[in-house]
C-alpha cells in the first residue's frame, strides 16, 4: 500500500518535504561548475592550483593532533565508511518492504549504485589529471580524493535513507549535522595529515554532492516514510 501525505504525492520528509527543493538544485548545478573550474585549474597548472599547494602545509601544521588527524582520516576508507552504508541499505530495505512500500527496493539500489559509481568516476578522474601528491607522498593520482568520495557517498547516502523513519524534526536536523561534520572532518584528516591537497578534497565534494543528488531524488520518490500504521513501528 503507498504512503501519500497529500492526493498523488509519495510521503516524504527532509531534506526534501515534497518533492527536492530549487535550493537543492541550485547547489547541485553549483557544485557542477565548482568541480568545472577546480578540475580545469589543477589539469592547467592554474593559479588556484598555486593558492591551493599554498594553504595545504598550512594546515598541515596546524593543531589538530596527529592521532585525531588520522582517526578522521581513516573514516573515509572502504573498511569502515561502506559497511555503514550497507547496513543503512539493509535497514531501509527491510522497512520498506515489511510495510509493503512502492517499489521500497528503489531507494537502496539507488544508494548502492551511488556507492559503485565512486571508482568508476574517480579512477578515471585520477589517471587523466595526474596530480603530485603533497610534500612525502609518493606518485600521481591524487586528484579527486577517493576517501572524501567514500566518505561522502557512504555517510551521506546513510543518512537519506534513514531520514524518512526519523519523526522528529530535531532528530532529522541532527543527522544531517552530523552528517556534514563527519565529511568534513574525514577531508581535514585527509588535508592535516598531508595525503591530499585541499581541492582535492573539495573536488570529491562537489563532484559526489551531485551523485547524492540524483538519490535524494529516488529517495524523494519513493522513500518510504515512517508511519502509525507501519508494522515495523515499534507501539
Amino acid at each position: 500500500m503507498r504512503n501519500t501525505d497529500q492526493v498523488g504525492r509519495l510521503g516524504t520528509t527532509p531534506p526534501v518535504p515534497g518533492r527536492p527543493t530549487t535550493f537543492l538544485s541550485g547547489l547541485c548545478c553549483l557544485s557542477a561548475l565548482l568541480f568545472a573550474l577546480i578540475t580545469w585549474q589543477v589539469a592547467a597548472d592554474g593559479p588556484l592550483r598555486d593558492a591551493d599547494e599554498r594553504l595545504g602545509p598550512w594546515i598541515t601544521g596546524s593543531r589538530l593532533p596527529d592521532g585525531a588527524a588520522e582517526f578522521l582520516a581513516d573514516l573515509g576508507g572502504v573498511a569502515v565508511a561502506v559497511p555503514v552504508l550497507a547496513l543503512a541499505i539493509a535497514y531501509a530495505a527491510w522497512r520498506g518492504r515489511r510495510a509493503d512500500a512502492f517499489r521500497w527496493w528503489l531507494a537502496p539500489v539507488a544508494a548502492a549504485v551511488a556507492m559503485a559509481a565512486v571508482p568508476v568516476l574517480v579512477v578515471p578522474l585520477k589517471e587523466i589529471i595526474g596530480r603530485t601528491g603533497p610534500p612525502g607522498m609518493d606518485g600521481s593520482g591524487y586528484y579527486p580524493s577517493g576517501h572524501t568520495a567514500t566518505a561522502m557517498v557512504a555517510y551521506g547516502g546513510a543518512a537519506l535513507l534513514l531520514l524518512p523513519y526519523l519523526r522528529s524534526t530535531y532528530a532529522r536536523r541532527e543527522l544531517v549535522i552530523a552528517c556534514a561534520l563527519l565529511n568534513f572532518g574525514v577531508g581535514l584528516g585527509l588535508v592535516r595529515r598531508g595525503y591530499h591537497w585541499p581541492l582535492d578534497v573539495v573536488a570529491s565534494w562537489c563532484l559526489f554532492g551531485m551523485v547524492l543528488y540524483a538519490v535524494t531524488l529516488v529517495v524523494a520518490r519513493y522513500g518510504h516514510r515512517a508511519t502509525e500504521s507501519d508494522p515495523a513501528q515499534p507501539k
